[in-house]
């Protein structure tokens, strides 16, 4: 019965206008589905798939086109103040006010709501409790780490009990430990309150712990099935592939997703790389038998991150052109013994807050070099310092054999950096953008207009060179910004979060491409959350609290202690809360 739906949508269908191209845009077509009551379901898609302004319609804040959205019972069209008053809406961009407390984020959020001061007391605590924010309800919002700022945000758009709750990505550029603390509370308010929830996530692990999965793509819906359903999609396909000794997980992918006739996807996983077969039948002629001897292959069972790469590719196949970015693959990976950063006892602090306390590395060239860390570990802080962006307090650092105390301007030169959010200018079209950096970086007319056309070729933008930046798809600015970081060919590449909130097939277009630059002898440092992606790097340097816990191989990482544990997941999780629990005195 319709009354057991608190979603059901007939026929939904969005347009935006699109001025550059002069022409409509279908956000959403012709799509129809049921949400049911109390349970949790997951919206997973690529960039642009209409995520985002389907939740936006349930809120009753766009209006549709054409079709019918019920929610809660309820038109969204004509009972829209209704619905609001009885839902809970998190963005992705939640607004909390920095220059307030945490107990003033939530009191304004409270007064906002008309809750009264005997129900919001108790809520608060509640609501304190669950996120781990009680002690902490003095400090400024602006002053809370990325996660704790999320969680705040759940807070708050939680200090009233609503019937439904939507959330767009709420963990984006959250690390693992935070994420999983923010699922617990999701789940705890499902089972006590009966809580519907809505939510639309990157993490397809996030979308495993749903009850219901609705996979959309370009506006369409492709599928809504359990989670196991789903999964069942892959089934039959799915291997693993153990790279012989010396040869990183990463080069063995790239050679896969290069086979594209025979392999449908494939990622590095602990220490092999799991990929998606066409047709069993195909896996004896396999292109990376051609170029590896001694390879291990076994059958896997299927995840949904399978299903899903299998339901992507199957629609919209591999659009983007890897030739651009070419590896020879018999000899063509291996890093360098040159050092191109060199970081000794390195110290940074803010007043009386040590945010990174004596942290000593170096960065071969031509590797991939990770820094990870719960937020607020220090990684940002370290990534700034190394880009020449925030001086040190103390010790010494060199960037591509330059003294970054003396020779800061000279040793930019040789550095390309994409920001954690999107720092290019909205306002101009790509080609401006690309032909102001490319100014800011010194290259003459001529010389601009060849690295511009080839790196518009190399990241498939020749086609929107036109168009405003603003307007263009997450995954498109993500290409953009790798594109302007690389016009003067540096020698060093810095990554910061590149790939937070955009979907698994962008994800392998863009390692892809940073495992070419890395087989060509461009060294890359990254930041990630993901850890699955630590996995492409040949050494992580894991932080916490400013400290230095962790630096070894993803494999050593892995077997801490004797342990021989499945994923980079689970193995930085067991190495933050160990420390942490050692700095408590537990052990």
């Amino acid at each position: 019965m319709e009354k057991d739906f608190a979603v059901v949508a007939e026929g939904l269908t969005r347009t935006f206008n699109d001025a550059a191209a002069h022409k409509k845009i279908y956000a959403l077509r012709d799509v129809s589905l049921k949400i049911a009551q109390g349970r949790m379901t997951a919206l997973i898609g690529p960039d642009g798939a209409g995520k985002t302004t389907f939740l936006r319609m349930c809120c009753g804040l766009l209006r549709p086109d054409a079709g019918s959205l019920l929610v809660l019972g309820r038109d969204v069209v004509r009972c829209a103040q209704e619905i609001q008053s009885r839902i809970s809406y998190m963005p992705q961009k939640f607004g909390l006010y920095e220059d307030l407390s945490v107990q003033e984020n939530m009191n304004l959020y409270a007064d906002l709501h008309g809750i009264a001061a005997d129900v919001r007391q108790k809520r608060f605590a509640r609501l304190l409790r669950m996120t781990g924010l009680a002690p902490f309800t003095d400090r400024l919002a602006g002053k809370l780490s990325g996660g704790m700022k999320q969680k705040l945000g759940l807070a708050c758009t939680l200090v009233r009990s609503p019937e439904l709750l939507l959330l767009d990505e709420p963990t984006v550029g959250v690390d693992p430990l935070s994420r999983r603390e923010l699922w617990e509370i999701l789940q705890e308010l499902v089972k006590s309150e009966g809580l519907t929830v809505v939510v639309s996530t990157a993490y397809m692990d996030e979308a495993e712990l749903c009850d219901s999965v609705i996979v959309v793509h370009e506006g369409a819906v492709l599928t809504q099935s359990a989670p196991q359903a789903l999964r069942n999609l892959a089934a039959g396909r799915c291997f693993r592939l153990q790279p012989p000794t010396g040869v990183p997980t990463r080069i063995l992918q790239a050679c896969l997703l290069d086979d594209k006739q025979r392999v449908l996807d494939a990622v590095p996983e602990g220490g092999v790389v799991r990929f998606i077969a066409s047709d069993e039948s195909e896996l004896r002629d396999l292109d990376v038998y051609k170029y590896f001897a001694g390879l291990i292959l076994t059958r896997v069972e299927p995840r949904l991150e399978d299903a899903f790469m299998l339901l992507l590719r199957e629609r919209s196949g591999d659009k983007f052109n890897n030739e651009s970015f070419p590896i020879d693959y018999r000899s063509g990976f291996s890093v360098g013994t040159d050092v191109d950063i060199e970081v000794r006892d390195l110290v940074k602090r803010f007043g009386d807050f040590t945010a990174v306390d004596n942290t000593s590395f170096n960065v071969r060239r031509g590797e991939i070099f990770g820094l990870l860390g719960p937020n607020g570990a220090g990684k940002t802080t370290t990534f700034r310092m190394l880009c020449g962006l925030l001086p040190a307090t103390s010790g010494s650092l060199s960037v591509a054999g330059m003294d970054l105390r003396r020779a800061r301007n000279q040793a930019r030169a040789n550095v390309g950096y994409v920001a954690q959010k999107f720092s290019l200018y909205g306002n101009l079209t790509v080609d401006e953008n690309l032909h102001f950096y490319g100014g800011v970086y010194g290259l003459d007319d001529a010389r601009l207009d060849e690295r511009m056309r080839m790196v518009k070729e190399q990241f498939d933008l020749a086609g929107v060179g036109e168009t405003p930046t603003e307007q263009l798809p997450g995954g498109y600015k993500q290409r953009l910004s790798m594109a302007a970081a690389l016009l003067h060919e540096p020698k060093i590449l810095f990554l910061d979060e590149p790939t937070s909130g955009i979907d698994p097939l962008a994800r392998r277009t863009f390692w892809r491409q940073i495992t070419a630059l890395a087989a060509s002898g461009t060294t890359i440092i990254i930041t990630t959350h993901f850890m699955e992606e630590a996995e492409y790097c040949d050494r992580i340097m894991i932080q916490d609290q400013g400290r230095m816990l962790a630096l070894d191989t993803p494999a050593a990482i892995r077997c801490q202690d004797g342990r021989h544990l499945p994923n980079m997941n689970e193995a930085f999780i067991a190495i933050v809360e160990r420390a942490r629990a050692a700095e408590k005195g537990k052990l």
